[in-house]
């Protein structure tokens, strides 16, 4: 969702399938926008789908029922990437950059990591550690906004920076679909959590770092 002038930097932004995506999709009318909004929907149906996996309301799902929402959920937070990529290239690409462009370009990003972090975390009965994740999640973002807002290119580094973070949810819920076959239920889904927690946090530390160590440097100058 890189309506902004610091862009994630991106390869598939490169890419001739992304590029004629991007622009069957300007042509259809489709706008940046409306593409953010359609990305949080998914991010949506993601977290919806993994807490179903794990049962709601103490009811387990178990069997093929608990492999499709799995599925689903990983399919739909790919989806949600999808759309971070389209929207940016609509808007920059095809130019149709819309006045309100820089509110959907925080604002949905924020809103589907929540609901996917903590939708995996309550299929798996750790609601706490979902929040922590959502939180650490949300401090990164505020730290790059911080570092334009004090005039100094966008940080976008890891190690579990958004595709990173939505990378670990997918294949933590690929890999969440074989297990009960070990014995295993969400033990995955909860060492997943646990990593994309304390690589969230490395990372939000190590932007701060980089940014007082840029405004020292900017005021010696």
């Amino acid at each position: 969702m890189n309506r902004s002038p610091a862009r994630r930097p991106l390869a598939s932004r490169n890419t001739i399938w992304a590029a004629r995506l991007s622009g069957r999709l300007a042509r259809a009318g489709a706008s940046p926008n409306g593409i953010s909004i359609f990305g949080m929907g998914l991010a949506l149906v993601a977290g919806a789908a993994f807490w179903a996996a794990g049962g709601i309301g103490g009811a387990e799902t178990a069997g093929a029922g608990r492999v499709l929402l799995l599925l689903l959920g990983a399919a739909a937070t790919q989806g949600r990437l999808l759309c971070n990529l389209l929207d940016g290239m609509v808007a920059i690409e095809a130019g149709r950059k819309a006045p309100d462009g820089q509110f959907w370009n925080e604002f949905p990003d924020r809103i589907s990591d929540a609901l996917i972090l903590v939708g995996l975390a309550l299929g798996a009965g750790l609601p706490a550690l979902g929040w922590a994740v959502a939180a650490a999640a949300f401090l990164t973002a505020y730290l790059r906004e911080l570092g334009v807002n004090c005039g100094l290119p966008a940080d976008f580094s890891g190690p579990m920076a958004k595709p990173h973070r939505m990378a670990a949810v997918t294949a933590a819920a690929l890999l969440s679909v074989p297990a009960p076959l070990a014995g295993w239920r969400n033990e995955v889904i909860e060492a997943a959590l646990w990593i994309i927690l304390a690589g969230t946090i490395i990372t939000a530390l190590r932007r701060a770092i980089r940014l007082v160590r840029q405004l020292r440097q900017r005021g010696r100058r």
